[in-house]
């Protein structure tokens, strides 16, 4: 490769605006875990059933896919660094509201305001990445922002257990308020690298055409929000079921399933970050179908029960590899569906839009999939996970032929 081809090296700003935007996304995915991680210690506390503690995940979620949709708006309006900071808030007092919480209906309030708080990040962060960073580090920033997301979830249970374990749950939730406090100290610090400069904003001006919901007449944003459904459906029944699947399929004891669920977590994350590097070959609809491909072909072969147990952890690594591989190409797809007819004018709205079917999918997934559960179907449930792994391809190779 000659020195022309070779990508420009990365700018100190650049450097600064992917690491500043990566940490606030892993806060935004620690909080997804606000909950969930003090589920034993909030059910005996409230007397509170499976089901009904379950039900302040989907108040999370169902807050956040509305939310999401609209928050693309008023980061369009706004700026991406003001509603960053009104997100972040959000989760502030999602942590004060559980650390009171005296019923349930508390419970469902902290749910709502971390749900609130999740709902701007995906709209926000890509605006600025759109905007601030350069475009040969574009691919390497959804790469980055992936892989923080890991992080955030991965962080979460050893933080509030290690709390709650140590003191109580109470103060598990004051420490998720006080790391909610710390990133927006960082964001008020750094907000002049992430604040969109006058000529951008000149230029968004500039493109505006059409009406503010002109977007949604686009072809390409509603195959974008579909591929995410699709995608995060999939993601959400592994997340879900995997342990409880591959204990009955292949036998596998409750701490080698959960194993497997981890391998394939971190599979994930180092397929995010090869991912990065790829996606700057451009081809994303192409990459897209090869990685996603390979994991429908993987999650067949794990659906027909007849593989040996040493073979399952490397599978399910294998499976959240190439669903990782597709990340920052996915995140590139929509920003080209965005910048086709709308430009810089719309990152906001089309990002919000597109990534609520994400909340969707994490919703439904259980639905979808739970009767197949009940009835003891586990390898139709596999099945099903590389059908919509196999729809997402074909919503991906869509896209770029869409208007």
């Amino acid at each position: 490769m000659t020195a022309a081809a070779l990508p420009p090296p990365a700018t100190t700003q650049d450097l600064e605006i992917i690491t500043l935007i990566g940490f606030v996304h892993g806060v935004s995915h620690f909080f997804h875990l606000l909950l969930p991680t003090l589920f034993p210690w909030l059910m005996p506390e409230f007397g509170l059933s499976f089901t009904g503690i379950g039900a302040t995940t989907t108040v999370f979620f169902i807050v956040s896919g509305i939310g999401q949709a609209m928050a693309g708006f008023l980061v369009d309006r706004f700026g991406a660094a003001r509603v960053l900071a009104g997100g972040i808030t959000c989760f502030a007092l999602a942590g004060i509201t559980l650390h009171f919480a005296t019923g349930y209906p508390m419970l469902v309030a902290a749910a709502a305001f971390a749900g609130l708080g999740n709902a701007v990040f995906h709209p926000a962060d890509f605006t600025v990445l759109n905007h601030r960073v350069s475009p040969a580090r574009l691919g390497h920033a959804f790469s980055v922002h992936g892989l923080s997301g890991n992080l955030g979830w991965a962080a979460a249970p050893l933080f509030m257990t290690g709390l709650a374990t140590a003191f109580d749950w109470r103060t598990a939730a004051l420490g998720a308020s006080g790391v909610a406090v710390a990133a927006l100290v960082l964001l008020a610090w750094r907000r002049r690298v992430i604040a969109e400069p006058a000529e951008h904003a000149a230029a968004k001006s500039a493109e505006e055409t059409g009406s503010t919901f002109a977007f949604l007449g686009s072809r390409a944003v509603w195959l974008c929000f579909l591929f995410f459904f699709l995608i995060t459906a999939a993601f959400g029944v592994i997340q879900n079921f995997a342990s409880p699947i591959l204990q009955a399929l292949y036998g596998l004891s409750l701490t080698t399933a959960a194993l497997a669920l981890s391998t394939y977590l971190v599979g994930g994350a180092a397929g995010i970050v090869l991912g990065g590097f790829l996606a700057q070959k451009q081809a994303h609809e192409w990459l897209i179908t090869a990685a996603l491909g390979l994991a429908a072909c993987l999650a067949m072969l794990l659906a027909s029960g007849l593989l040996p147990g040493w073979i399952i952890l490397p599978l399910m690594g294998g499976i959240g590899f190439c669903t990782g591989v597709a990340g920052p190409s996915r995140d590139l797809l929509v920003r080209k569906a965005a910048t086709a007819r709308f430009g810089k004018a719309a990152y906001g709205r089309v990002y919000g839009f597109v990534y609520s079917g994400l909340d969707l999918g994490l919703a439904l997934a259980p639905v979808i999939f739970g009767g197949l559960m009940d009835a003891r179907r586990f390898g139709s449930v596999l099945v099903g996970i590389a059908i919509f792994q196999t729809l997402a391809i074909f919503t991906a190779l869509r896209v770029g032929k869409a208007d």
